[in-house]
């Protein structure tokens, strides 16, 4: 339904012409070599494989076909990572309809979107040491080691994580105790606590947030 709102909305507001839709990141992966579009629209939660890892892919793939994040993650934590992955912008899925035609043509026409918010926590963190808080603790995750704290925090186990990241269970072992290092946590249980109170309350943040229509 989301997708069948965006497309309806490319074709009108925005004036372009949807060529293809993907429902996970193996089918974005066959679909956008194929099709060499202008834009790619992509989310950060898909079932088989991270967002962000899907951007890398597609940089490889297809390094000339921009990518724009039209997601509910938090963009204070996320946005920045996008960009680093290859990304040319971020939208949060609380946005208005307006703004989506308005970053689809700015990244089209070769810019880079980000919100003024988003614009405005990157520059202070440039200018200075940002306030402490869990999102600042949270920056300091690799973008593998956020992908696991939040599959942690979903009641994922060892085993589970390893085989949706397609990694072995000791380099998922690796990168707990490297959370737990840079998050200061002394134990597991401690670790696994911190990421369901984290994953709960990024997904009230989530239905707190109000959706405007995209196909208006």
């Amino acid at each position: 339904m989301l997708r069948e709102g965006i497309s309806h909305l490319v074709a009108g507001k925005a004036g372009h012409q949807v060529c293809g839709e993907a429902a996970n990141a193996g089918e974005a992966i066959t679909s956008i070599p194929a099709l060499k579009p202008d834009l790619a629209i992509l989310d950060l939660s898909l079932p088989d494989k991270s967002g962000l890892e899907l951007i890398k892919d597609i940089q490889v793939l297809c390094p000339e076909v921009p990518v724009l994040v039209f997601s509910m993650h938090d963009e204070l934590l996320y946005a920045e990572r996008v960009i680093r992955a290859g990304g040319k912008g971020f939208l949060a899925k609380g946005s208005s309809a307006e703004d989506l035609v308005e970053a689809i043509h700015t990244v089209i026409n070769g810019g880079i979107y980000l919100s003024p918010k988003v614009s405005s926590h990157i520059l202070q963190g440039l200018s200075g040491p940002r306030k402490r808080d869990q999102r600042s603790r949270l920056e300091r995750l690799s973008d593998r080691e956020l992908e696991v704290f939040g599959l942690i925090g979903r009641g994922k186990s060892t085993s589970q994580i390893a085989e949706q990241l397609h990694i072995s269970p000791r380099t998922v072992d690796a990168h707990r105790c490297h959370i737990r290092a840079k998050l200061g946590l002394p134990d597991s249980p401690s670790l696994v606590r911190e990421a369901v109170l984290w994953v709960e309350l990024s997904s009230k943040q989530q239905l707190a947030e109000p959706l405007h229509e995209v196909a208006s």
